[in-house]
């Protein structure tokens, strides 16, 4: 698959005129066995795309219930290779387009572009990775140039105009519109400029705008899917595999159709 597939995925959403829905979840939480099925279960229960998260030692983006799926995972023995390793077996098993979410550290460990080209072959369509900064990009476009994958940019609330114009200009697949100061993690509401930022961003990018870090609610799914184009639900997801209840998961992707 590719960054047109996710793309397309995301225009076919839009055109039916339904919101973005993207769940996140951990890699290797609960084992690497597990990922297909939940995989599986994710599309079938109508997901837009999947943000697969890499567990690293140090992850300083994510919340606490993210940082404990990750160590779980990390004592499963669970690594970006492995993962990678993963997905390629199973690549013809789904159609949902798949975003890595990873820290650059484990993508140095395995070398930028074997990296880029593994995930290729694994059919990844997208990369996040929140510790790059815009000004460092360089040494993963370099490699990203013919390749059809997509560099997805993260907005943060407490950037400038300024920067923020250029990270809408320059994101790929959808712009990500990070909705609190600080990690992921469950809000109990958002502040009242939330809405207002997220049109701004609209406003500045000819790709979908995304809120995400926070969401755990489907009245926040409804909420923030009204001022841009979905949401990335990340966990709440995770905390809902944990404990089985997939019920919720399903009533939060429910709360993003019309």
């Amino acid at each position: 698959m590719s960054k047109t597939t996710l793309e397309q995925a995301f225009q076919k959403t839009l055109d039916q005129g339904d919101k973005i829905f993207v769940p996140y979840i951990m890699a290797g939480d609960g084992g690497l066995d597990v990922l297909p099925e939940r995989i599986q279960f994710l599309e079938e229960a109508g997901a837009t795309a999947l943000e697969l998260g890499i567990p690293f030692s140090d992850p300083v983006a994510d919340g606490p219930t993210i940082q404990e799926a990750g160590l779980r995972a990390l004592e499963e023995k669970v690594t970006l290779r492995k993962v990678l390793r993963k997905l390629k077996e199973t690549k013809h098993d789904r159609t949902i387009p798949i975003i890595l979410m990873t820290y650059m550290n484990p993508i140095y460990a395995y070398k930028i572009e074997d990296f880029i080209n593994e995930s290729v072959d694994s059919g990844v369509d997208g990369l996040i990775i929140p510790d790059l900064p815009m000004e460092e990009e360089d040494r993963i476009t370099r490699y990203l140039s013919d390749k059809e994958i997509a560099l997805i940019r993260l907005a943060a609330l407490t950037s400038p105009i300024e920067r923020l114009k250029k990270i809408a200009e320059k994101t790929e697949g959808f712009l990500y519109a990070v909705t609190v100061k600080g990690t992921t993690g469950a809000q109990v509401e958002f502040a009242e400029t939330v809405g207002e930022y997220i049109k701004e961003l609209k406003a500045m990018s000819s790709k979908p705008v995304l809120a995400g870090f926070g969401v755990s609610t489907p009245e926040q799914v409804r909420q923030l899917s009204q001022y841009g184009d979905g949401v990335v639900v990340g966990s709440k997801i995770v905390s809902s595999f944990y404990e089985e209840k997939r019920g919720e998961i399903v009533d939060l992707i429910n709360a993003s159709k019309k």
